[in-house]
């Protein structure tokens, strides 16, 4: 979220830096309520002095203008509280400003590939699709999902239920082990004031899953990505800088109502309602969201690197980008039946945008409160990982081999068939 302080400096810059976004945002009424808010303000303030004055005069002949000024305060604070919602209502609706590398652009046709890894596998058959390749095995079944659930979910079974359970273990423990993160296990419901600080909540309220947990006012959502949770870990707080930088990742259910993609990869397990996801959260000193997102983005790419999988890195134009981020690379993995790259993962920075909606903060040697640094990313998709891997691991007879560094994670298991 924006400071208006900030916005107040130099709102020219500020207009033509959110207009590379490509949305729809009305600076006009934005300085307007800004304007009327602070008049507010300064009514108010005036009027209280007045009051004081007069009490301290204790001159009773007073008395009398002492209630219209009660009663004219109150008036402004009723009006000031409208103005402040309609403010609030129109930043908390605004992206985060992109870096200066981040390329300018409308859509995802304007995004730029950085480079190129791994190499595309060559089949001397028609390669299939994960779903027929997974239907043929008898362990994808949409069917049975439709009937017990509905679209957009699936049954995984045997061994590729485990070759899932295997990528989750896989991806955890190198995070853990190799990159330092904090393993976490995080609640998989969040509040609604959670879902706003990490940008999910107001703009994106259609795509998430709302639950009724009990008669109080109270809303909860089911987590679309474990970064809501993992981020929030440092909501309201006031951090040492040594203790900088926290990293977290965790390994949990996503549930996303998927607005907006109506018709749109219907078939298989790319875009589902609920999915498993291997996440990554870094809580850094503000100075440093590039030199961590490349980190992060390294630690990424390193797991389809161990999984022999090719891939393709891309940043994203200012147009593309999540709400929250400032920039953003995209991990794109071959998929052959498609003939073309798939997004695996995103990995982003924030900079200050979401600890300034959690207030989360941090102490500097100068002993300044400054607001934290947040990031995210995908340390990956593991049904996405598991399409790859069917897809680019895939026999002439239907099999499946199993890449290297999970067989120890499979009963050393080296193929899937159905035999």
């Amino acid at each position: 979220m924006h400071n208006l302080k900030e916005i107040r400096k130099d709102f020219i810059a500020f207009k033509k830096a959110i207009e590379k976004r490509s949305i729809d945002t009305n600076f006009e009424l934005l300085q307007n309520l800004d304007k009327k808010n602070r008049e507010f303000i300064q009514k108010k303030e005036i009027l209280e002095k007045e009051k004081k004055d007069i009490s301290k005069s204790k001159d009773k002949s007073l008395f009398s203008r002492s209630k219209e000024i009660s009663a004219a305060i109150e008036k402004i604070n009723i009006q000031q509280k409208k103005t402040k919602e309609s403010l609030e209502q129109i930043l908390s609706n605004i992206p985060n400003i992109p870096h200066k590398d981040v390329p300018n652009g409308k859509d995802e046709s304007d995004n730029i590939e950085i480079k190129k890894s791994g190499q595309i596998p060559k089949f001397d058959f028609q390669p299939k699709s994960h779903f027929e390749i997974g239907e043929k095995l008898g362990m994808l079944d949409f069917d049975l999902a439709s009937k017990t659930t509905g679209s957009r979910f699936v049954f995984v079974k045997d061994k590729l239920a485990l070759l899932e359970r295997a990528l989750s273990n896989f991806m955890l423990d190198n995070h853990v082990s190799k990159n330092g993160y904090l393993e976490i296990s995080p609640p998989l419901l969040a509040s609604e004031n959670t879902m706003f600080g990490t940008g999910q909540l107001p703009k994106f309220e259609d795509d998430q899953f709302e639950i009724k947990l009990d008669e109080s006012n109270e809303r909860k959502f089911l987590i679309p990505t474990a970064e809501v949770i993992l981020t929030n870990i440092v909501k309201d707080k006031i951090l040492n800088q040594n203790d900088l930088p926290m990293r977290f990742v965790a390994s949990t259910p996503c549930f996303r109502k998927e607005a907006g993609s109506y018709g749109k990869d219907t078939k298989g397990m790319i875009r589902q309602h609920q999915f498993y996801k291997v996440e990554m959260v870094s809580i850094v000193d503000q100075s440093k969201c590039m030199e961590e997102l490349e980190r992060m983005t390294n630690c990424a790419t390193e797991i389809l690197d161990l999984l022999e999988l090719p891939y393709r890195k891309m940043i994203l134009c200012s147009g593309d980008m999540g709400f929250s981020a400032e920039k953003t690379y995209d991990i794109e993995v071959w998929l052959p039946s498609e003939n073309k790259y798939r997004e695996i993962s995103s990995c982003s920075s924030c900079s200050t945008f979401q600890s300034v909606r959690m207030k989360a903060r941090y102490k500097n040697q100068k002993k300044e409160i400054l607001y934290a640094g947040t990031l995210n990313g995908s340390g990956l998709a593991v049904g996405r990982t598991l399409i790859a891997i069917l897809e680019n691991n895939q026999e002439k007879d239907g099999s499946i081999i199993i890449p290297k560094v999970l067989r120890p994670y499979m009963n050393n298991l080296q193929k899937i068939s159905s035999n």
